[in-house]
């Protein structure tokens, strides 16, 4: 698939815990190869973990950045490339996928969320566009049937719980499932070619 799209449509891409690394070049890759212009905003400031330092991570990003002050960077980021583009999309994964969520009415046009599970911190909020969300069905910090049941139906909400665990479309990281990835990324290729074609826009 090839969106022939090169320069009026950006993904921002929302990393995990661990900060900017292997896996954010992954997907940043895939985005480029589908002609789309792609940010991979640092919001760690320079700092990097290993997959092994998952709760040194965690209470970094906890203690030292927090997700208020993360979403504020984002929402500024989004202001700050808003008028240079069509359309605008997040896609966040795991802490990531919270942030998207709390900006997904900060002037995006669609929002994509794998294994946020901080979102249950933000069910109250109505996304101000369409937002695809992709949990894990297995979770340990929380109950994700409870999380998807309290969503579903929600104004602008998709939801979708695959079998695995947090972090399966990772393919750097052991609970890397690689035919649910393979399916939740193109199903995300084509929400925003939908979301593009919905706002009147031809792609080519």
């Amino acid at each position: 698939m090839n969106m022939n799209k090169p320069n009026n449509t950006l993904v921002i891409l929302l990393h995990e815990i661990y900060g900017v690394n292997d896996h954010m070049q992954y997907y940043r890759d895939q985005w480029l190869q589908e002609g789309v212009d792609v940010l991979t905003p640092d919001l760690l400031h320079g700092r990097v973990f290993s997959y092994a330092q998952d709760e040194q991570a965690y209470q970094y990003f906890v203690n030292e950045i927090g997700f208020e002050q993360a979403a504020e960077e984002v929402r500024k980021i989004i202001l700050t490339h808003r008028a240079n583009y069509d359309r605008i999309f997040l896609m966040g994964f795991s802490i990531g996928a919270t942030l998207a969520w709390m900006n997904s009415a900060s002037g995006v046009d669609g929002m994509i969320g794998f294994y946020g599970s901080r979102i249950r911190n933000y069910a109250d909020l109505v996304p101000g566009c369409q937002a695809l969300l992709f949990f894990a069905s297995q979770e340990k910090s929380f109950d994700v049937s409870a999380l998807a049941d309290q969503l579903h139906g929600k104004t602008n909400t998709i939801t979708e719980v695959i079998q695995g665990e947090h972090g399966f479309m990772n393919p750097f990281h052991h609970a890397y499932l690689p035919d649910e990835s393979k399916q939740c990324m193109m199903k995300s290729m084509n929400y925003i070619l939908e979301e593009v074609a919905a706002i009147g826009v031809n792609p080519s």
